[in-house]
């Protein structure tokens, strides 16, 4: 997750494709904190570590939906 936190230089195919990216990023980072959880001898530390990551990427990943979405005043 080294993409810049930019938002307004970038294009909105070049949001779609770095969404789709930080989606599944997401998504496996879930799967594994799952794993670890379940397996019972996971580091707190490193869960912990995982868990602020996936919630930085579900932030970002809010921020890059509000961009390519259009804003509609009724």
């Amino acid at each position: 997750m080294n993409a810049p936190t930019d938002l307004s230089m970038k294009n909105d195919d070049v949001l779609r494709v770095e969404l789709a990216v930080f989606r599944h990023e997401h998504s496996d980072l879930d799967s594994a904190i799952h794993a670890l959880v379940e397996k019972g001898t996971s580091d707190q530390l490193t869960l912990q570590r995982l868990k602020k990551r996936k919630l930085r990427l579900k932030d970002l990943i809010a921020q890059i939906e509000d961009r390519l979405t259009p804003d509609i005043t009724a």
